[in-house]
């Protein structure tokens, strides 16, 4: 049976979530080549962050976030076991996205503080999708100006 969610933010759209990671290496994941504005490891700690904080609290603790700590200053991990920390905590993420999506109401519930606004938990997760894909677009362009892509099978 097709999965709406689990299309958009896990498996679907363009490549599989896990693939779009797989294979990389820290020096890989730490590079910012042709003066990139962030490395893989800056998208990927964003937008783990953006799903972490909207699925914990409403994206309405987004606008309390202050824009200077959207990305970590350091284009790379302190270690390969930060780097596979982060890797795991993205996609247990964006599976927790999929299974609240299936809790029965869920999606048709008032998000919190823009819930007032009529937007429900279906509105917060189609901005996490796109919010998600577009920073995995970025990933995918950085592995290929690195000449890793397509990533090794698993």
């Amino acid at each position: 049976m097709f999965d709406q969610w689990d299309d958009l933010l896990l498996s679907g759209g363009f490549a599989p979530r896990e693939a779009v990671l797989r294979g990389l290496t820290l020096d890989q994941a730490s590079a910012r080549p042709g003066g990139a504005t962030h490395s893989i490891y800056q998208e990927l700690w964003h937008v783990t962050e953006v799903l972490r904080r909207s699925l914990d609290s409403g994206r309405a603790v987004l606008e309390s976030w202050p824009l200077a700590e959207h990305f970590p200053t350091s284009a790379a991990p302190a270690s390969d076991d930060e780097w596979r920390g982060l890797v795991t905590s993205f996609l247990e993420c964006s599976r927790r996205a999929v299974e609240m999506s299936h809790q029965p109401g869920w999606l048709d519930t008032p998000e919190p503080v823009y819930g007032e606004m009529g937007l429900r938990w279906r509105d917060a997760l189609e901005f996490l999708a796109v919010h998600t894909a577009y920073h995995m677009g970025r990933v995918v362009m950085l592995r290929q100006l690195q000449g890793a892509w397509p990533p090794p099978r698993a």
